[in-house]
């Protein structure tokens, strides 16, 4: 079999991302046999070795749909930093992709970029809309913030402060609440809910102004420092999560 054909039977999987045992499947070989077609591709440039066993169809490839392929089988979705940029909340552009998984905490570097994921328990998982981009799955601006907050009291660090946050038009802060209810370590809970007291209050008082630089619309700015106590961390939890959006029942 040659690459061209190899590659044809692949893509005809209609997926952007392949394992060597899909690749065995589809080409009917070992997986050894697999492990070597698929090397000798990534050495004619046609795909792209992400890390052992995984392999990018495309070097057009977004690397926003990643994380959930590196998690695999846990679920993830793209939130935090990297969502709050791309809905205008931040200015900053992250240095890595963060994202939120039932799987442990860990980052990973890849040819597309390092990825930072962090955990969240079952009852706070979900939360996502879907883009107009095959497979992405991208925390709305209120669950994004809503994370962020939950994460604040981290012993990383990575989430202690939100040196400038802009909130678009139409920001819905009931939605951010409902999910923060669903903390159920009080003491966490109520850390984040104070944060977004804080970040509701500054908001309210300022007039609206245009959204993070290199983002067109219209938002409110929020000046935010979210301070952590020391030594705080949440609970951890495993299990399959939900997309749900929460209806504001209390956790």
């Amino acid at each position: 079999m040659n690459a061209a054909e190899a590659l044809g039977r692949l893509r005809k999987l209609g997926v952007p991302v392949v394992t060597t045992a899909d690749a065995a499947a589809v080409l009917t070989l070992s997986t050894a046999a697999a492990s070597q077609t698929l090397r000798r591709l990534a050495r004619a440039g046609l795909v792209v070795p992400v890390r052992k066993g995984l392999w990018v169809l495309d070097r057009e490839f977004d690397p926003l749909l990643l994380p959930e392929y590196l998690t695999a089988p846990y679920p993830s979705y793209v939130s935090l930093q990297t969502a709050l940029y791309h809905h205008g909340m931040i200015s900053q552009i992250p240095s890595v992709t963060y994202a939120v998984t039932l799987a442990r905490d860990r980052r990973i570097d890849t040819p597309f970029g390092s990825y930072s994921f962090h955990h969240l328990p079952p009852e706070l998982f979900g939360g996502w809309a879907v883009p107009p981009r095959f497979g992405l799955k991208l925390a709305t601006p209120e669950k994004a913030l809503a994370d962020f907050l939950y994460l604040t009291p981290t012993r990383t660090r990575l989430f202690a402060a939100l040196p400038e946050l802009e909130l678009p038009a139409g920001f819905r802060s009931a939605e951010t609440r409902a999910w923060l209810r669903r903390i159920r370590s009080q003491r966490l809970r109520t850390i984040a809910e104070n944060r977004l007291v804080e970040i509701l209050t500054e908001s309210a008082g300022r007039t609206p102004s245009t959204t993070a630089r290199g983002h067109p619309g219209k938002g409110v700015h929020a000046h935010a420092r979210l301070g952590a106590p020391r030594g705080s961390s949440p609970r951890r939890g495993r299990g399959a999560g939900s997309t749900a959006a929460p209806r504001g029942r209390r956790g």
